[in-house]
């Protein structure tokens, strides 16, 4: 008898296409039938998760301990506290991570890991919740456990019915089935979640504004009303917006010239040299205030088909601006 790997069989693309089909379809019904196990004990394994002081702390070996470390995650970027602690590193001292005030969510398929049951009884005396996902309720886990939630699946989608395939989806469909459940119950908004991903579109998104990325102070193109047509471009030229605002001696805006504007006249075959900027420009031209988010800037050129919009403060005076390009840069869109 030898350790070699078996021998790879002949391929057949058509066989591993339907072997992929049974798998997904074999995963897909394990996922479904879990609606059954759903009740009490998962209302209150949220509950108790929801009262819980201190953290969740996940805990599943192999593949299960995979799976957690994907809980645990989840959990923490939904507003529920929690850690991923290995079960094994846990009986040579991770333990002391644990305190009474937290919470176990104990994951093991069997429900018999040696590295989990072992800790069970100092579990008990910390006075520490146990929920227990498990596919048995007879199992040493599920006894021992606060609440028991059932992912029990009919079989593997491995053909030797061995590999932990269904069972592993079954154990993080269950695990997202909570952390849907907490987020809710929460009150958890989009805002929260993107100031826990600062980093991803999402964060930049809901927590940019358009003061962090406008340009401001000598960067915004002005003039005022009585300036001249070559003054106008001139200012739009040397800022590189596209556009310039038109303003009165207070700083209110009065309109707005951009390229597109210039284009059009020029179309039109207007004589342009003796122009004023009041003459010229766009009346009423769309403005956002500094406080909005980027992405309402984003929006708001979307709709009205433009390029460049201007920013006013709170007393209504221009103090700002910005294009698309200033958006992309700062990743918004």
């Amino acid at each position: 008898m030898t350790n070699e790997p078996a021998t790879a069989r002949t391929f057949h693309a058509g066989h591993a296409i339907r072997l992929a089909q049974e798998t997904l379809d074999i995963e897909a019904a394990a996922v479904l039938d879990l609606k059954q196990h759903l009740g009490p004990p998962f209302a209150a394994a949220v509950e108790m998760m929801l009262r819980v002081r201190g953290r969740v702390v996940v805990m599943g070996m192999g593949k299960s301990g995979h799976i957690g470390r994907k809980i645990a995650a989840t959990l923490a970027s939904t507003g529920t506290p929690a850690m991923f602690v290995h079960p094994a590193e846990a009986s040579h001292g991770d333990l002391g991570m644990i305190k009474p005030v937290d919470l176990v969510l104990a994951i093991s398929y069997s429900g018999e890991s040696d590295e989990l049951t072992a800790i069970l009884p100092v579990l008990k005396r910390m006075g520490t919740p146990l929920i227990a996902m498990t596919g048995s309720a007879a199992s040493t886990l599920a006894h021992h456990a606060d609440i028991f939630l059932n992912c029990g699946v009919t079989k593997e989608a491995c053909p030797l019915n061995l590999a932990p395939t269904a069972s592993t989806t079954a154990q993080l469909a269950l695990g997202d089935a909570l952390a849907v459940a907490l987020l809710d119950a929460r009150g958890f908004k989009a805002e929260d979640f993107a100031r826990s991903h600062p980093g991803g579109a999402l964060g930049r998104k809901l927590l940019t504004h358009v003061s962090d990325v406008m340009r401001s102070g000598d960067a915004v193109p002005r003039v005022p009303a009585q300036a001249s047509f070559s003054d106008l471009m001139r200012e739009m030229s040397d800022k590189g917006l596209g556009a310039t605002a038109v303003v009165d001696d207070g700083g209110k805006v009065l309109g707005i010239f951009t390229d597109g504007d210039l284009r059009r006249l020029v179309e039109k075959g207007i004589d342009l040299r003796a122009a004023t900027a009041e003459q010229v420009m766009h009346p009423k031209p769309r403005t956002i205030t500094r406080d909005a988010l980027a992405v309402e800037a984003a929006e708001l050129m979307e709709h009205h088909c433009i390029t460049s919009v201007l920013v006013l403060d709170a007393a209504g005076q221009l103090c700002g601006a910005l294009n698309s390009n200033d958006l992309m840069r700062a990743k918004v869109i």
